[in-house]
């Protein structure tokens, strides 16, 4: 029996079904406050025939615990991420892996040659994450039109005419990095020089095994920088590739100034390039390639396919060795591959962004598809970034939800069931920008964490739905199969969205996860709002 279940009399019938035991684990009070009061009047009208209909609904299983943080999303793959702080919120890019399958429908192993899309989520709490959609950014399905592919975004923002301007780098396959650039952090984005960037006709670039994987730094002075590169050209090469590239980013964040120069020394290098200023030392950063041998991983500190720093005082180096900051994922979580990262400051504290394979593990998946975790940066006495742990709990919340605030659907502390897709013009357009709950049928959820009601209950729930399906929607708190606190039903709201409201059946207070838990079919969801 479920926690809330214990702290309300007069549960639902059924109200205890679960979808398995990583549902429900680890889940404690955590600030619970709902009365109790008025729980033993007579139901509202229809109250009986709500309980009905979600009384023999399985709920869609859960593909990670309610307590765990990572990965930030469910509901698509993400790799390569890549954070952006602005206007008070983290926007991460990650790479749109996209499962390819065979004929027969067996999954295929991933080879990344069908990704053309770059994700983009955000969030002000790094635990409930909205989504905005995925980018349509190279073939010609996307903006790059002359690009194949959409690998490792990089992304920034500069001030250019007295307008904040955002731009979009990414890497067509091995083989150059392209620039996009948007109006906001989510876009639209639009391919402005129409070809690369950077290619293997840009000097010092034509000797890159991997001319991928950018990184972008804004100085403090306002210049800007890109790094990129990496691969092995020969197996004697090993131990000092010579792939890695640093060039300066001209005013217009399209365009260089000046030709890329090597970065020198950078051991065993493999592949993604991070850069990041941290007290004033440029700290340059990189993922060890596989054919480091014993020997060379005891003298040097760290192992194969493991996330390496080297520092400087100047952006463009030299820069000398620092210190691993970040294992390859198969030692935390059993599932390895390759290794990609960025690390970003967020309310003061640093964290690291990474991917790992525990959502197709979960998803009893395995072909090397990749989902985005975040967790903390640890320093060492030198205050500089050391050796951090991975984690499937994830990082603390910041702050809380305000749920009498509007809050788009998509945004997700967790979810299972459903889908996203493009919401209006633009978003169908270009591939990000608006996005809507979709493909909601019996036993679908979603929900957000860290709601904060306050010490005045809230008296009703209202939401936006469409369609021309029929339903309900369960509201209920702390997790999905607790008391109801309201029935919202869904019938034939029309091709526009339109606003149901339900009134609460309990008095709701304190901080608490809210879950929309979905009965029916043909129907989506735009918004939800609770109001005193």
């Amino acid at each position: 029996m479920g926690l809330a279940c214990l702290l309300i009399t007069g549960c639902a019938k059924g109200a205890d079904k679960t979808a398995g035991a990583d549902l429900t684990d680890g889940i404690t009070e955590n600030d619970t406050e709902i009365s109790s009061e008025n729980q033993e009047t007579k139901p509202e009208k229809g109250i009986e025939e709500m309980e009905e209909i979600f009384k023999n609904i399985e709920l869609a299983k859960a593909v990670k615990p309610l307590t765990d943080h990572n990965p930030v999303m469910t509901q698509r793959f993400g790799a390569d991420p890549y954070a952006l702080v602005y206007d008070g919120r983290v926007y991460l890019y990650m790479t749109g892996d996209d499962p390819m399958y065979e004929a027969d429908g067996s999954l295929k192993e991933n080879n990344y040659s069908n990704i053309y899309t770059i994700n983009v989520i955000s969030s002000a709490d790094l635990v409930n994450w909205t989504d905005h959609g995925t980018v349509y950014a190279a073939s010609d399905k996307g903006q790059a039109t002359w690009g194949a592919n959409s690998w490792a975004p990089a992304a920034a923002y500069k001030n250019i005419n007295g307008k904040d301007k955002f731009f979009l780098y990414f890497a067509n396959n091995g083989n150059g990095i392209a620039v996009l650039e948007g109006d906001t952090p989510y876009g639209p984005f639009t391919d402005p020089i129409g070809g690369p960037l950077i290619s293997r006709q840009t000097p010092t670039c034509a000797e890159v095994a991997w001319l991928f994987d950018p990184a972008v730094l804004m100085d403090d002075d306002g210049k800007a920088y890109i790094y990129f590169g990496g691969g092995v050209p020969t197996p004697e090469m090993a131990a000092n590739p010579g792939t890695a590239r640093v060039a300066k980013l001209a005013d217009d964040m399209i365009s260089l100034d000046g030709d890329p120069i090597p970065i020198e020394n950078v051991e065993y290098l493999f592949e993604d390039s991070g850069i990041n200023k941290i007290g004033g030392t440029y700290y340059y950063s990189y993922c060890s390639n596989f054919s480091m041998t014993k020997e060379a991983m005891e003298e040097k500190g760290y192992r194969m396919g493991e996330i390496v720093t080297m520092k400087s005082d100047k952006p463009m180096g030299p820069f000398v060795p620092a210190n691993p900051v970040l294992a390859n994922p198969e030692h935390f979580f059993g599932r390895g591959g390759n290794n990609h990262h960025c690390m970003f400051e967020f309310n003061g504290q640093w964290y690291i962004a990474y991917h790992s394979r525990i959502l197709e593990e979960k998803m009893d998946m395995n072909g090397g598809y990749r989902s985005t975790n975040i967790d903390v940066v640890k320093f060492n006495e030198k205050g500089e970034p050391a050796a951090s742990t991975g984690t499937r709990l994830g990082v603390e919340q910041i702050g809380t939800l305000n749920p009498y605030e509007t809050v788009k659907a998509v945004t997700l502390a967790n979810a299972s069931g459903i889908k996203t897709t493009q919401y209006g013009e633009t978003a169908v357009k270009y591939g990000s920008g608006d996005m809507i709950v979709t493909d909601i049928h019996d036993g679908s959820w979603i929900s957000v964490t860290g709601a904060d009601f306050g010490s005045e209950s809230a008296k009703t729930v209202a939401v936006k739905v469409r369609g021309e399906g029929k339903g309900a929607i369960r509201v209920s708190i702390d997790y999905p199969n607790s008391h109801a606190v309201a029935y919202i039903p869904v019938e034939n709201p029309g091709a526009d969205f339109v606003e149901v409201k339900a009134d609460l059946t309990a008095e709701v207070t304190g901080k608490h996860s809210v879950f929309f838990t979905f009965a029916g079919e043909g129907y989506e969801m735009l918004e939800w709002k609770f109001e005193k």
